[in-house]
């Protein structure tokens, strides 16, 4: 799948980070991801971000526009 399309794009990754209280570091974020039923495909981009505290919602995006 095309990156940024479908279940992988930014706006549904947000949709699987609800409920995070910012600042957050990655394992937050794939917690909250898991609570919230994310698919393996969100799942897996949520691992590769880097290692980092997020601010807020245009922190994940920033790192997930630095992922490969």
């Amino acid at each position: 799948m095309t990156r940024g399309l479908g279940g992988n794009s930014p706006a549904n990754v947000q949709k699987y980070l609800s409920g995070v209280e910012y600042p957050a570091g990655k394992r937050d974020l794939i917690d909250a991801a898991r609570r919230n039923d994310a698919p393996e495909e969100v799942m897996r981009t949520i691992r590769e971000l880097p290692e980092d505290n997020y601010g807020g919602p245009q922190d994940v995006m920033k790192g997930y526009g630095d992922v490969e």
